[in-house]
């Protein structure tokens, strides 16, 4: 780690159901996506569940945890006691990184970006401001994977994803599944293309960019 490992953690750890049903597909697609990384950041880190297990199965890359500040105690709860007990040395304590406000990463050799399940829960702003904090930021960023549930040409893909887009919205007006269209606009305004869009578990999708030279 980032930090030396504590046996410790004093913080209960939050707990996601949907990481640990995901976390073996995605894998098999991250083992191909990242194999040329050296460091990867994931924004959005929620429970930490995903980093870990990542970390582990990728020894080869290091994996850079973040989140807003809120989320930070219970990611570095996990990341003391699992890392410790599993002997992880390739993962770091989160950052606090709003997507809104300058990133924390100056300095850092950032080459990858792994997300899931974080588009359709910010606001069209904060979506647009992911992008662009992306090519602000991570100049030497090449691979980019985004994991959700996505809309194609304004339709969703299932009577599930629809329910669930109506859910957000009723939280929070401002969230919900993003068409992908729109995602790929922004993602190549950055300089990245979409290379594979892949069929995840219960109507997901894995989106892998790439900056492809000219």
């Amino acid at each position: 780690m980032s930090q030396e490992i504590q046996p410790q953690a004093t913080q209960l750890q939050p707990f996601s159901q949907a990481c640990e049903n995901n976390k073996v597909p995605i894998l098999a697609v991250l083992k191909s996506a990242f194999a040329n990384t050296t460091r990867v950041l994931e924004i959005g880190s929620g429970t930490g569940q995903h980093a870990v297990y990542f970390a582990t199965n990728l020894p080869q890359l290091f994996w850079q945890t973040s989140d807003q500040a809120e989320y930070l105690e219970g990611i570095k709860a996990r990341c003391l006691l699992q890392g410790h007990q599993l002997g992880i040395n390739n993962l770091g304590f989160p950052i606090t990184l709003d997507v809104t406000a300058p990133w924390p990463v100056n300095g850092t050799h950032i080459d990858a970006v792994f997300s899931a399940n974080t588009l359709h829960i910010m606001s069209k702003s904060m979506v647009e401001a992911f992008f662009n904090g992306l090519g602000e930021y991570l100049p030497q960023l090449n691979t980019l994977c985004i994991y959700g549930p996505f809309n194609y040409q304004g339709h969703y893909t299932s009577d599930s994803n629809r329910q669930f887009d109506h859910f957000l919205k009723q939280r929070d007006s401002e969230s919900g599944i993003r068409d992908i269209e729109w995602i790929i606009a922004l993602a190549q305004a950055q300089g990245l293309t979409l290379v594979e869009d892949i069929a995840m578990p219960t109507n997901n999708r894995l989106l892998h960019f790439k900056h492809l030279l000219a």
